[in-house]
């Protein structure tokens, strides 16, 4: 039988689970988990519904008979097949430990995503992506290149039909443009540190000046840098006793738990957009 989840988004009013409810169960299909949540601020209601259809029906049959269900409420929707993985490219520079994380969850199936492709501004990693037999995209930038490189990694986007790009540590300020083109299907991580310590060795600068917490923000891109919509975080405390050196490596944990926690909300359709923020269904 075939699993969808259903995402929307609309003002809130009376009836709106009814309504969603009856007509899963109308197209004989049983829901298996369901979550719904109201920002009162805006009076915007969210939904997220994971239900099994019944036998013979397909999600297009699905997505045309709930048109007439989301259009009366003004409904911003999506219905996603399960059985269909999002397509996903990962992007990294000289650090490997995201894109390492990543490959190795990937091999054990934790994370439900089709890992397309590889691209990088350095061909450090291009023999470990040969290892994993995924395809790698060597594509240097420089101030001269940038905008081409940009070009062309969005002719690969196109052409790969990628769903989600990781940018799993890649230490290159996408432009406005790119970012506003793939706005919702890109995600970022990074130290906590910012925007206090900035620029080369941030951990070796906290460190100088005694910092007791480490983290790591996993968020959406967009054309203001490093303030998108977060969407996962976390903090281990330290002491004076930690080494800067320690808490690199503390740090490079806490991202690598960060970003993939991000990823997989993300393919099991677990986040909605509201303005600024996001709404998890965890």
């Amino acid at each position: 039988m075939r699993k969808l989840v259903l995402t929307l988004a609309c003002d809130d009013r009376k009836g709106i689970v009814a309504a969603v409810g009856n007509f899963i169960a109308a197209q004989s299909g049983n829901i298996m988990e369901s979550g719904q949540y109201v920002d009162t601020d805006n009076n915007r209601f969210f939904m997220r519904v994971c239900f099994v259809l019944g036998h013979g029906m397909t999600a297009d049959d699905f997505r045309n008979g709930f048109e007439p269900v989301a259009l009366a409420y003004g409904m911003e929707w999506k219905a996603y097949d399960m059985d269909v993985k999002p397509r996903v490219m990962i992007m990294v520079s000289q650090l490997g430990h995201c894109l390492n994380d990543l490959l190795y969850r990937n091999s054990i199936q934790q994370l439900p995503m089709e890992l397309v492709s590889i691209v990088s501004n350095h061909d450090r990693f291009q023999r470990r992506a040969e290892h994993e037999n995924i395809p790698f995209y060597h594509l240097p930038v420089s101030a001269e290149n940038k905008v081409a490189q940009e070009e062309r990694l969005l002719e690969l986007v196109r052409e790969q039909k990628i769903d989600l790009v990781i940018l799993a540590r890649y230490m290159q300020v996408l432009t406005d443009d790119l970012s506003r083109e793939l706005a919702g299907q890109v995600i970022n991580i990074h130290h906590s540190f910012l925007p206090s310590f900035k620029g080369a060795r941030p951990y070796h600068q906290a460190h100088k000046r005694g910092v007791k917490l480490i983290g790591a923000t996993a968020h959406y891109v967009t054309a203001d840098l490093d303030e998108g919509p977060i969407i996962e975080q976390n903090v281990q405390r330290i002491d004076h006793a930690i080494t800067a050196d320690e808490m690199v490596a503390i740090g490079r944990d806490t991202e690598c738990q960060v970003l993939s926690r991000a990823v997989k909300l993300h393919l099991e359709h677990r986040i909605l957009l509201n303005e600024d923020r996001t709404v998890i269904f965890r």
